[in-house]
């Protein structure tokens, strides 16, 4: 896959891997890095999703035939390209699963959903999700059994056209009953990343 990354200040204390949203690329979240982590102690890389539609602009994790409910084949197809992009940075930077965060926006939020809280993947130190939701897909589904350590992040707008603050009400419900500890924040905007959450996310990735 093609992908950008931020170096850490130093011996990297952890992994931060955030996907983008619809339509964008790699590019795209690589300015949060800095505001995520202004200390420079995670290794941060940017993955630009595999999928390409006529018509539509830019890089897409799957094909959209309802909102919540992702084309399986595009699905897996995008779950197995991560798989690949995660097993090479592993290996290359010598950080393990346990000290990675996986996190993005809208649609990067969902794929953060669903390769942290597959059965077949091993388990994460965290889930940063902005504007998204834990995704339906016949074959796939949330597991929490042997991941009761990774911690969530969830913020939402309240206004999102897109993907409805039910969505993310949803995850939050679904993740602590499944025992992971989650910070949940919601606001007025629409389909976007409140700035205002900012903050917030950074002291959650710093004491992660």
């Amino acid at each position: 896959m093609t992908y950008l990354e931020r170096p850490a200040d130093g011996e990297a204390e952890g992994l931060l891997v955030l996907h983008h949203g619809r339509g964008t690329d790699e590019q795209d979240l690589l300015g949060l890095a800095d505001m995520l982590d202004p200390k420079r102690r995670f290794h941060v890389v940017t993955p630009r999703a595999p999928l390409t539609l006529a018509g539509s602009p830019g890089f897409h994790w799957y094909v959209v035939p309802r909102v919540g409910y992702p084309d399986r084949d595009t699905f897996d197809a995008a779950r197995a390209a991560l798989a690949g992009l995660y097993q090479e940075l592993w290996e290359r930077s010598g950080i393990e699963a346990a000290r990675t965060v996986l996190g993005g926006f809208s649609m990067g939020a969902v794929m953060s959903y669903a390769m942290a809280l597959a059965a077949d993947r091993p388990p994460v130190a965290g889930i940063l999700a902005f504007s998204g939701f834990v995704p339906v897909v016949q074959g796939w589904e949330p597991h929490f059994l042997d991941r009761l350590g990774t911690r969530a992040f969830i913020a939402h707008g309240r206004n999102d056209p897109i993907m409805e603050v039910g969505f993310a009400r949803r995850a939050r419900e679904l993740l602590e009953a499944g025992g992971l500890e989650v910070a949940y924040y919601e606001s007025d905007v629409g389909h976007q990343i409140d700035p205002a959450h900012l903050p917030a996310a950074a002291e959650w990735l710093a004491k992660l």
